[in-house]
């Protein structure tokens, strides 16, 4: 029997998905519910399972946008699973017990180093052609990239490569380029001390990690701060749909976080009711599942608000772009010791900037700085604005 293997629908509105990688080769043998090839929507992307023992056929190339419900390939469900070549096996255990000798052997006849052999292979080199300047003439690392013209001195051919863009970069960047475009995007800064954090995570990180089994980091200060200054400017906790303003009496915080395919927006739902525990456990899933690729469409829509954290990969100051069809955005910087003026005196304090993107459509100037103080406010006094005075409480640690 040949059972035809559609799309399936990854999430509402999405009409069509590109094939990223094929998991398996034409003509594999599959195993139901093995992992046969990874799909990109507009939103995220996926792992396609197969859905029955047997034979592949594929029926569209890496890169093909193929509609939902379409056929992607063929299992003939009648093949058997091939048996087992001993003797092919044995063989190929033999060639890996002797590849430490063969490299040696390599080794002493010149043989290039692995970080040159990876350029080596990547641009295509005859490794003969290259003369190596190592121990027993061994090819080096900068031996090769002397060898290439493009990363040596720029001379002969300097090839490129083009590659196209995934379905889910260019969604984004769709999504990006309208949102300078249909927006009327303004961005406020103003500055943190993250003193009384870093005392606190001091403190109690060691407990808190032994209670909960999650790191006290700061993506719950952030995020507790956020739902504060929401409540309080809610004006910043809206959207415009048509000729209305909706506003929202709950704190959806889509955090930005880093997946193997880009930028990913997973959802903390409801983090006006959440602890710090419950914030840390949160995040701390769903930055899991986007690394590993397992995060769903519906985990990545409904935000009310962005949190985006550049601080991680070492930025100081951004202007960050508002994740449509919300209305603001706030940017974390990395925290760095700088000089400040305390009580009239100057003091080293682990200092923060911190941007706000928002819409002036519907959000003013006052509404916007008034929203950034209180951020700052809550992270520089959190054991009063967001502990109520009691930190072991607030940490469960009572």
């Amino acid at each position: 029997m040949i059972l035809e293997m559609k799309v399936p629908s990854p999430g509402e509105s999405i009409t069509e998905v590109e094939i990223a990688e094929w998991l398996v080769q034409d003509g594999d043998y599959v195993e139901k519910d093995q992992a046969i090839a990874e799909v990109d929507s507009d939103k995220a992307t996926l792992e396609l399972p197969a859905e029955a023992n047997g034979t592949i056929t594929l029926q569209a190339e890496v890169g093909d946008a193929i509609a939902v419900g379409s056929v992607v390939c063929l299992i003939d469900t009648k093949a058997e699973k091939p048996a087992v070549d001993a003797a092919q096996v044995a063989k190929e255990t033999k060639v890996v017990q002797s590849t430490p000798t063969e490299s040696v052997e390599n080794y002493a006849s010149g043989s290039p180093s692995p970080a040159a052999k990876k350029i080596i292979d990547e641009k295509g080199i005859d490794k003969a052609t290259i003369t190596g300047s190592g121990r027993n003439g061994r090819i080096t690392k900068e031996d090769a990239i002397q060898a290439v013209p493009s990363m040596g001195t720029p001379t002969g051919d300097r090839p490129v490569t083009r590659k196209k863009m995934s379905l889910l970069r260019r969604k984004v960047a769709e999504r990006l380029v309208a949102a300078k475009n249909e927006t009327a995007m303004l961005t406020t800064f103003n500055e943190a001390d993250m003193s009384a954090i870093f005392d606190l995570r001091k403190q109690y990180k060691e407990k808190f990690q032994e209670k909960h089994g999650v790191s006290l980091g700061f993506m719950s200060f952030f995020t507790k701060a956020v739902v504060r200054a929401l409540q309080e400017f809610p004006d910043v906790n809206s959207m415009i749909d048509g000729n209305e303003q909706i506003l929202y009496d709950y704190c959806d915080i889509s955090v930005a976080v880093s997946g193997p395919k880009g930028l990913m927006v997973p959802v903390v739902r409801n983090a006006e009711g959440m602890r710090f525990s419950d914030v840390e456990n949160e995040i701390k899933r769903l930055a899991v599942r986007a690394r590993d690729g397992k995060i769903t469409v519906d985990e990545m829509t409904g935000g009310t608000f962005t949190i985006s954290n550049g601080g991680v990969f070492g930025s100081m100051l951004s202007t960050p772009i508002i994740n449509p069809p919300q209305s603001g955005i706030l940017g974390m910087h990395n925290i760095l010791q700088r000089p400040v003026a305390v009580d009239g005196k100057v003091e080293i304090r682990p200092m923060m900037y911190i941007a706000l993107s928002y819409d002036h459509r519907i959000i003013d100037g006052k509404e916007s700085v008034g929203f950034l103080v209180a951020v700052k406010e809550a992270l520089e006094d959190p054991v009063n604005l967001l502990m109520d005075g009691d930190v072991k409480k607030a940490l469960e640690l009572a």
